[in-house]
């Protein structure tokens, strides 16, 4: 028991000497802009947000085009969506940080806020998507998972890619949520 209890203590004390962020809400995570400068979650308290894995090679790509329109449509309430380039699933983000930039502002004009490239399954997952993942239900399974945030910074509610952004079910989500 004692043994127990130390072994605790000290993956306790790692966690916080590493800087391993919490599991509270998402404001405790960062990230970096595909610009490559720090962006604290945080900045985001108050708003409703929308997490969304992209990749600018895959079948689900022209969702760009409805994640656009909702992010247009309720930006004005309090709704933000980042997108969050992966490359974890059939090598279909493989370009560089601005590549994926340029892709994404030529083709489908993109406003939302971008983020660098990061893994979010693997060895090598960010933190960010470990507590994704740990509170939603377990592994993203492919581009264009879709996370909703209340504006509490908790966790509302995961789509899989085949709900579109324009669904009823997306739109009804994100109306509720500003509603709250």
């Amino acid at each position: 028991m004692r043994s127990l209890l130390l072994f605790s203590m000290v993956l306790s004390i790692a966690a916080v000497l590493s800087g391993a962020p919490g599991t509270g809400t998402v404001y405790e995570y960062s990230l970096k802009t595909i610009d490559g400068t720090s962006a604290p979650l945080s900045q985001f308290k108050g708003k409703v947000v929308m997490f969304v894995n992209v990749a600018s090679q895959c079948g689900y790509t022209p969702q760009y085009v409805g994640l656009q329109e909702l992010y247009s449509h309720y930006k004005d309430r309090g709704f933000v969506i980042v997108g969050v380039p992966a490359n974890n699933f059939g090598g279909q983000e493989p370009g560089t940080n601005e590549e994926i930039k340029t892709f994404c502002s030529r083709k489908y004009n993109v406003t939302f806020p971008m983020m660098s490239k990061v893994s979010v399954k693997g060895g090598d997952i960010v933190p960010l998507y470990q507590y994704l993942t740990s509170e939603t239900g377990g592994d993203i399974k492919w581009n264009f998972t879709k996370i909703l945030i209340g504006k509490d910074g908790k966790i509302i509610r995961r789509f899989e890619p085949a709900v579109t952004p324009d669904s009823d079910e997306v739109k009804q989500a994100v109306e509720q949520a500003l509603a709250r």
